[in-house]
């Protein structure tokens, strides 16, 4: 049985264990044999299995769309394998952050965190309801009653149940959220802080296992750092999927690779699977190679004596072993993103000039901001989460309405702006998603300018709501290289992205001529693109 809350599910498998492979799963937390899925005629995972034990602090790699995202719903159960067996432990809590989740308008953030101690509230009832039974007891009956209050008592106990309000306060705090306000309604939040409430409902949850999808998208450098000290003290075990390498090798130490729908374990850190991928990746070409050649001479030989009767005999030897030969084959290399922006007219002097300009909604964000843009900066904007750099960036471009104040931009401006986040509700095409904005291409045009941003034919024919949150914004980015910009407004573009993505970005904004103005949260990204850097915490209304 699973039962499903926001992000934490509680599983329970049979207690029939009766012969010894039986008994060996149960030493394993998860157990994954043989589990094979796909969309359409699309293979994602093919013949996979995977073993998860206790302490084990595992990253899930792979690039974009490989089928990460894809297992982490199969083993939750939120989705169905074609085929395979996915088999927990006996009563094993897991707490899922999901990338997707939703959040329900009406409930305050204080709300969701609370709801996080949901099951011990019901372990609670249980118990008074067990009390209230005890005097009608046999003596028989007792003993399995004292027996359960024991184990409801230490479940209660462990989960920190008699100090809540001190948990709460305590997480809310590290993550952030008590600057927000624990009375604020979980639907007016942005897309950070919805990623900080959900995680924080999920440590107070204290699951036996942590699966983690991309935990530090959107999140700023301080709580990043959070995170990292308590996962590494972290005494069970977690899945963790991030393409965050210096974060990955802080906190695990195994990783399984995704790569063509096959799962690879490598013990150690994200350095330590490199070194040992690289050297096998080598060592297989080595083969590969030797063996292409001995199959050369083979073939060279059977076909120059075949037809000799001296020589036939020891040609068909040949041939038997030709046909004998276990054939090594090279995995089909993935194509390398390139990201090559296409460069309108050079601008005005001036990008922008804002003159005591207040961002906000109903309040403001921000104290009276006068700030200037000139041509050839490039700008990493940083700060904590939620204190308006989104909205100070579609102020400043005259995307949304300031509070007061105004934003004078400059002469013969052709900005390009990527979006943080964006849904993809209607059955559009991967194709159709660029051909809308660019109907001038022909197909044949569409599917090469995909391709050339990483995207397999695969992706390229797909629905864009079915994409990986690393796919959709390869798609996103796609867009944005094909039209002709001088200015580029990036809010938060590396979330998602995989490893080569992510490089192949950084060098394209550094060979970039235009302006740019980037939101970002990782400084090992943006400190060899940028010029400058604006801290918006210096200017935010907000408390921090």
């Amino acid at each position: 049985m699973i039962e499903y809350t926001s992000v934490c599910i509680r599983i329970q498998t049979s207690d029939a264990r009766k012969d010894g492979a039986r008994m060996e799963t149960t030493m394993s937390i998860l157990n994954v044999e043989h589990l094979n899925h796909g969309f359409g005629d699309r293979a994602i995972l093919k013949d996979v299995s995977f073993r998860l034990l206790k302490g084990e602090h595992v990253g899930f790699i792979g690039a974009n769309g490989e089928g990460k995202s894809t297992f982490m719903n199969i083993i939750t159960g939120k989705l169905m394998p074609d085929e395979g067996k996915i088999e927990w432990a006996k009563n094993i809590r897991v707490g899922y952050l999901d990338q997707h989740a939703v959040l329900e308008k009406g409930q305050t953030i204080n709300d969701v965190l609370n709801d996080a101690f949901k099951f011990l509230f019901e372990l609670e009832a249980r118990m008074n309801t067990i009390c209230d039974k005890m005097g009608e007891a046999s003596p028989e009956e007792l003993e399995v009653m004292l027996a359960e209050l024991e184990e409801i008592q230490n479940t209660l106990d462990s989960h920190d149940f008699y100090i809540i309000d001190t948990k709460v306060n305590e997480v809310a705090r590290a993550l952030g959220l008590t600057d927000i306000g624990l009375d604020r309604d979980v639907t007016e939040l942005s897309g950070g802080q919805r990623t900080k409430v959900l995680l924080a409902k999920l440590l107070l949850e204290k699951p036996d296992i942590l699966l983690l999808d991309e935990p530090t998208n959107y999140l700023d450098e301080s709580h990043i750092e959070w995170l990292k000290r308590y996962l590494n003290e972290y005494e069970n075990a977690f899945i963790l999927i991030s393409h965050d390498i210096p974060f990955l090798n802080s906190v695990i130490n195994l990783i399984y690779h995704i790569d063509n729908g096959e799962l690879t374990r490598y013990v150690g850190n994200y350095d330590d699977y490199m070194r040992v991928y690289e050297m096998k990746k080598s060592q297989l070409e080595a083969a590969y190679k030797k063996q292409q050649q001995e199959i050369d001479d083979l073939k060279d030989f059977v076909a120059r004596n075949k037809a000799r009767v001296a020589t036939r005999n020891m040609a068909m030897s040949r041939q038997k072993k030709l046909d004998k030969m276990d054939v090594i084959e090279l995995a089909q290399e993935k194509p390398k993103p390139e990201f090559n922006f296409r460069e309108a007219r050079t601008p005005g002097r001036y990008i922008f000039e804002t003159k005591d300009l207040v961002i906000g909604y109903d309040t403001p964000l921000s104290r009276p901001l006068n700030l200037t843009m000139e041509r050839g900066q490039k700008i990493a904007m940083t700060g904590a989460n939620g204190i308006g750099k989104t909205t100070l960036l579609k102020s400043i471009m005259g995307y949304i309405k300031p509070i007061s104040g105004q934003s004078v931009l400059g002469d013969y401006l052709y900005p390009g702006y990527f979006e943080q986040e964006k849904k993809y509700e209607s059955n559009i095409t991967c194709i159709d998603e660029l051909w809308s904005e660019f109907p001038a291409m022909t197909q044949y045009d569409v599917r090469t300018a995909l391709a050339k941003c990483g995207l397999m034919t695969k992706h390229i024919e797909s629905l864009m709501k079915v994409l990986s949150g690393g796919e959709q914004a390869k798609v996103r980015l796609c867009k944005l290289i094909n039209h002709e910009t001088n200015l580029l407004l990036l809010d938060e573009p590396t979330n998602h992205l995989d490893v080569d993505a992510k490089d192949e970005l950084k060098r394209a904004l550094k060979a970039y001529k235009g302006s740019i103005l980037l939101i970002c949260h990782e400084p090992e990204f943006y400190e060899d693109i940028v010029t400058d850097v604006w801290n918006c915490e210096e200017w935010t209304t907000k408390a921090l």
